[in-house]
């Protein structure tokens, strides 16, 4: 039960800080500061070092994260989360590194067999995998 109650509280503190960033872009505020939060988010995510992570060549990246023996179930919010701070990274002028998000979030897609949105604002799959979890806990 604390490993599920663990699981749950990492989901939600990302989804709150994935949430958070749409809301700074809603007012205009800079892209790279939601790029930056998602970066913050990741790291306390995996538990892991974040800036090393993110350093990482996209297989790479998979590849640690696959031994590392994270929980799947977050990979599903890191690959959404960084394929959303590409887009923040291409409207801060960022290119480089946006491409590099966005490689790495599909890295991760493949290796853990996970659907990526079409649109990375749309949250409503996350929700849905969020409440399906929270519903199986339930039981």
């Amino acid at each position: 039960m604390y490993e599920q109650d663990y699981l749950m509280r990492q989901i939600l503190q990302f989804v709150e800080a994935l949430t958070k960033t749409r809301i700074q872009e809603e007012r205009k505020l800079d892209p790279l500061d939601s790029a930056r939060s998602i970066e913050d988010a990741f790291s306390r995510a995996t538990d892991l070092d974040g800036a090393a992570m993110l350093s990482l060549a996209p297989e790479s990246m998979a590849s640690v994260m696959d031994v590392s023996g994270i929980e799947p179930r977050i990979v599903r919010y890191l690959a959404h989360g960084l394929l959303l701070e590409s887009v923040y990274l291409q409207q801060g002028g960022e290119g480089d590194l946006a491409d590099l998000r966005a490689a790495q979030a599909r890295a991760l897609a493949g290796r853990f067999g996970i659907e990526l949105p079409d649109d990375p604002t749309d949250f409503s799959a996350l929700e849905d995998a969020a409440l399906s979890q929270y519903d199986q806990e339930d039981r």
